[in-house]
């Protein structure tokens, strides 16, 4: 069977197949209620102001009849929205309410509660949306992907740009041969969420928001507004740093691409960084096994002021975007810059180059299109393409940079058996201790 063969069926090429819809009543007993496409979904959001505002408006075609926020002040615009939404402070009370009313979830908020608030979901039977990255650690995105796929329900992580036709359009270039044989990939960002200092003071708890909620299975500390709303994803209690932020976006088209699994070794260059904040800058470099006929490959990621070689074919006194990836072949060299189209290096080649026939389905609306994916699957489409079966893997291999910083040298993973085998001690990072109260 050729790559594009194995392409076409794993990611659902053509039309016919998101017109393919089977629809399963309501009434099948011990598992997800899909309902029919004519029927509209209805839908409890988890964390609704910020991301989490933007996710909700993408499903205003269906019925949100349920938000849940721990800070109503920061909720209060969507809300206004949906006056008809209950709402609820606490999504564990919001799920027992509403077991009967509600077919799905999105979930939206800081990454230490990705997790429990989409398992406890998942256990509901309900079907899942849930941003990225995945989960807070890699014992969780593990967890959660098996019990997605136990109590099959249909589930989407939020790489918003992996149905846009530029990253679709990049896939179809590598598999059709257009660089040949890659064995090497660069990738970065210029963004960088590390640095910082624990504040030594406490603050008073704005009235409306529940702290204790927030901080949900992470360690107890006291209220500072340095935390939230946006910058708790540069401290290891709460956020997966760089990585967790950009690099499910910017690596996910080479996991794509290249078919990656699981690597077999991560070495990580880091930053200055504490017990408490991330790398101020990063490199971090995967080994991933062949895979079939692929060969193995080397992925290489640079954030912060980090940058990685100027390839030999870009045009002199061009720059590199700010954030992208450079896929080297046997044949060529793909640049992708972050959000934007592929094009072959130096761009002369492009005018040459004959695109291959697309053989993954295009979605109407770009990045939009990647909700509205979800949604058909929860009414018996196809699943999405960033479902937790591909989603899952991806995150526990841009985690473990994180864990490959904390260890100061190579690691060697045995994914199997969800461990890193040369240094036993560094295990303990693969699974956060949650606090009383909270379980997975």
């Amino acid at each position: 069977m050729t790559t594009k063969q194995i392409s076409r069926r794993q990611f659902l090429g053509g039309a016919a197949a998101v017109a393919a819809f089977t629809v399963v009543p309501r009434s099948v007993l011990g598992g997800p209620r899909r309902v029919a496409p004519s029927e509209k979904l209805n839908i409890a959001c988890i964390g609704v102001g910020g991301m989490g505002s933007s996710d909700v408006s993408q499903f205003t075609g269906e019925n949100i009849v349920a938000l849940c926020d721990v800070d109503w002040k920061h909720a209060a615009e969507t809300f206004k929205k949906f006056p008809n939404a209950r709402k609820y402070h606490d999504f564990r009370k919001m799920l027992d309410a509403e077991d009967k009313n509600i077919d799905a979830v999105s979930v939206s908020t800081p990454d230490n509660i990705h997790a429990v608030a989409s398992m406890a979901a998942i256990k509901r039977n309900k079907h899942v949306y849930c941003q990225k990255p995945l989960c807070y650690d890699v014992y969780e995105v593990r967890q959660l992907t098996l019990a997605a796929r136990k109590h099959d329900v249909m589930t989407q992580m939020g790489t918003q740009l992996h149905a846009t036709a530029e990253m679709k359009t990049m896939v179809e270039m590598i598999q059709s041969g257009a660089i040949g044989e890659v064995r090497k990939v660069d990738l970065w960002s210029g963004k960088n969420w590390g640095g910082g200092t624990r504040p030594t003071e406490s603050e008073p708890v704005p009235e409306t928001l529940d702290w204790d909620l927030w901080l949900g299975p992470a360690p107890w500390r006291p209220y500072h507004h340095v935390y939230l709303p946006a910058q708790w994803r540069r401290w290891w209690d709460f956020g997966t740093g760089t990585l967790g932020d950009m690099g499910c976006h910017i690596i996910d088209p080479a996991w794509w691409a290249l078919e990656l699994t699981a690597p077999t070794s991560i070495e990580a260059d880091p930053g200055p960084f504490s017990d408490e904040t991330y790398p101020t800058k990063t490199i971090i470099t995967w080994k991933f096994p062949a895979r079939g006929s692929r060969p193995p490959v080397t992925v290489t990621w640079y954030d912060g002021e980090n940058r990685p070689p100027r390839p030999k074919d870009l045009e002199e006194g061009r720059k590199l975007p700010s954030q992208g990836g450079l896929y080297y072949g046997d044949k060529g060299t793909l640049m992708l810059p972050h959000g934007s189209r592929p094009e072959l290096l130096p761009y002369s080649k492009m005018r040459e180059y004959k695109m291959p026939e697309p053989f993954i389905h295009r979605e109407k609306d770009g990045a939009n299109g990647h909700y509205q994916e979800w949604v058909r699957a929860c009414k018996g489409g196809p699943k999405p393409l960033s479902n937790f079966d591909y989603a899952g893997p991806l995150t526990e291999a841009i985690l473990l940079g994180n864990i490959a910083a904390k260890a100061g040298r190579k690691i060697e993973w045995d994914s199997a058996a969800l461990k890193v085998t040369n240094m036993p001690e560094i295990n303990e990072h693969l699974r956060r201790k949650y606090r009383s109260g909270w379980t997975l």
